[in-house]
């Protein structure tokens, strides 16, 4: 999985955040897009300006497409110019695990959902204050949900 492993099954922010099992990834990657799951399962990326979030302004959260973990809050997005939806923050940093990306002749830090492992994409330090960081995503990686809607949550057994 990452490097930033927790041993913690609960998150500050009362989420379940055990690992899934390669079956239950699998299980529950069985109703994804090609698409989803060549950007979720396999660190793909979407191609900028074309993401179906990148111009969504309402109010909710953002939570991983196969698990349901809430990520990111409407009101820490902003608009980066980058071609792909762009928080300064997540909802509870340790839904995130980061691990470095020395993919395609450069050095990044990847971003995944803790609790499936998947993909989201990628986190640069050239954001916003207050946290100064630019978590870039690719919508393909994300579900949107209106403020007072929930998440399904899709956890370990």
């Amino acid at each position: 999985m990452s490097t930033n492993t927790s041993t913690a099954a609960v998150s500050a922010s009362g989420y379940d955040i055990r690992p899934l099992s390669q079956s239950e990834r699998e299980r529950y990657a069985a109703g994804l897009t090609p698409e989803e799951r060549r950007v979720l399962l396999h660190q793909g990326t979407e191609p900028p300006f074309c993401g179906s979030l990148l111009n969504n302004k309402q109010s909710g959260i953002y939570a991983c497409r196969l698990c349901g973990l809430p990520l990111y809050k409407a009101d820490a997005k902003f608009e980066s110019g980058t071609g792909w939806p762009s928080f300064y923050e997540p909802i509870d940093p340790a839904h995130i695990a980061e691990l470095r990306d020395a993919s395609h002749g450069m050095i990044r830090t990847e971003i995944r959902c803790r609790r499936c492992d998947g993909h989201l994409g990628h986190v640069f330090d050239d954001g916003p204050p207050p946290t100064r960081r630019r978590h870039c995503l690719n919508s393909a990686s994300l579900q949107f949900y209106p403020a007072g809607e929930q998440p399904v949550q899709k956890t370990a057994a």
